[in-house]
């Protein structure tokens, strides 16, 4: 018969806890587009409304525990979690912690990402992000 010591079977616990924990965090956080909707004809000027619940918008800078910021992906998809989010055309930062932006875009069907990320522009993965699809006309 194996035995187990109790400081043993009380870390097993406390790891379990703790991922269990980090589990029911991530689930209770909603990154969303309160404007477009998925699936909107929309002008070739986009006025994007983000929000995201369980986390508070942050400006950049320091890395704060369930805090973040907006960044906005055109035609591309989510940032894998712990990656920083790229610095180009595609990926718009929200650094100051701006909830609203307006986008020119070309005529036909694009994607937009929503990525929330930390301070340090470090994605909180794809849980963290949603996508939708507008048309341009």
């Amino acid at each position: 018969m194996k035995r187990f010591s109790v400081s043993a079977v009380f870390l097993g616990i406390v790891m379990f806890l703790a991922a269990a924990g980090a589990a029911a965090h991530e689930a209770s956080v909603d990154v969303y587009f309160v404007a477009p909707k998925d699936g909107a004809t929309v002008g070739q000027d986009v006025h994007v409304v983000m929000g995201v619940d369980g986390m508070q918008v942050q400006p950049a800078g320091k890395a704060v525990e369930g805090a973040g910021h907006h960044h906005l992906i055109v035609d591309g998809g989510p940032v894998p979690a712990g990656q920083v989010v790229p610095k180009d055309a595609t990926h718009h930062h929200f650094g100051k912690g701006q909830t609203e932006t307006t986008l020119h875009l070309a005529p036909g069907d694009h994607t937009l990402t929503l990525q929330f990320a930390n301070g340090l522009h470090q994605s909180y993965g794809p849980a963290m992000s949603r996508t939708i699809t507008v048309h341009v006309k």
